[in-house]
């Protein structure tokens, strides 16, 4: 059984052992021990906080495999992206030329370098080891599981939410639109450059990138049919999140040119459809469903994905297995949607 919750210190040399497999583009899992356990501090620290506002908070998810305390996956929120430095993505945009002394009018797709996205949650390293990457109930919860967090605590978060999807690159961690665009301000390879943002921030690499709109049939044709698309191990979770109501097309990565979607947060499928349930204990009844549940709390947080019964307006009856692995007893309250 998999269950979901925040990291602890104890954690790291799991979490290390996650890192040193996580490919190219996954910037929460830097390879760097120091660095690692400054976002499991990061994440602590945030839950003990007593939040009214989103700020510069960050909470890193685990999957735990209770048969045998193995992680399968970890995944991360940061309240409020770009809270210190901004938040850089490439806002596609359409320029207009027309004259019309000669009859013409173009139009032409450009990428603008802008922080419009600063200020909203961001989901962000969603990583599976190999043996759980085929498991849909694995991955709907290593991703959808933060948000019944989210939902549960909504003065924690921002009202917008966006995330970074993984784009295209090679087994060689050569990226198209790396080569086309920011290897000319920044002599590095696109996996050195990710490896630097992961250890050091992206934001002063994105300080290099050009202030003035690109002028996309300018680049390469290997760069242009990558902008928007997305890395075929990161397509599962793109397909859940477009399920969940987030929009694409608007932004992309400044790195590798990925899709970069955002949302309202009370707009998603699992924050805006879940609802709360009071707990019995007991002898459940036969089941109608898969459910992805969580309990509503912060630093004892679990969710994990369960074949239940239940009715709106009912009470939901645990097994005393099923309750332990929730943290929860009688009369507690916890937050569950049907898996879509």
């Amino acid at each position: 059984m998999l269950v979901q919750r925040l990291c602890t210190m104890a954690d790291l040399p799991e979490i290390e052992r996650l890192a040193s497999a996580s490919p190219v583009g996954v910037t929460a899992l830097p390879a760097d021990r120091q660095r690692l356990v400054e976002i499991i501090e990061a994440s602590e620290a945030s839950m003990a906080e007593e939040v009214v506002f989103s700020g510069e908070e960050r909470y890193l998810f685990v999957l735990e495999d209770k048969a045998s305390g193995r992680l399968a996956g970890c995944s991360s929120v940061i309240a409020a992206a770009g809270f210190s430095q901004p938040f850089y993505t490439f806002r596609n945009e359409t320029f207009v030329h027309a004259s019309g002394e000669l009859g013409l009018h173009n139009r032409i797709h450009v990428l603008s370098l802008c922080h419009d996205l600063t200020g909203h949650s961001l989901l962000t390293g969603f990583h599976l080891e190999p043996a759980a990457r085929s498991q849909s109930t694995a991955r709907e919860l290593n991703a959808l599981g933060r948000l019944l967090f989210m939902a549960n605590h909504p003065q924690r978060f921002a009202e917008a939410t966006a995330a970074e999807i993984v784009g295209i690159s090679d087994e060689q961690g050569n990226a198209p639109f790396w080569d086309a665009v920011g290897r000319h301000f920044f002599a590095v390879s696109y996996s050195e450059a990710e490896q630097m943002g992961s250890s050091r921030g992206r934001n002063f690499l994105a300080e290099l990138m050009p202030g003035y709109p690109i002028y996309v049939p300018m680049l390469s044709d290997e760069a242009q049919e990558v902008i928007g698309q997305v890395h075929p191990s990161a397509q599962a979770v793109f397909d859940i999140l477009m399920r969940e109501g987030f929009e694409t097309d608007n932004y992309v990565d400044i790195f590798d040119g990925g899709p970069v979607v955002q949302a309202r947060t009370a707009t998603l499928r699992t924050v805006g459809e879940s609802q709360t349930v009071k707990v019995d204990i007991g002898i459940p009844e036969p089941a109608d469903g898969l459910w992805l549940v969580a309990n509503t709390k912060v630093a004892d947080y679990r969710a994990c994905a369960l074949r239940l019964a239940c009715s709106a307006d009912q009470s939901l009856v645990l097994s005393p297995e099923q309750s332990e692995l929730l943290r929860v007893e009688a009369g507690d309250t916890l937050r569950l949607v049907r898996e879509a």
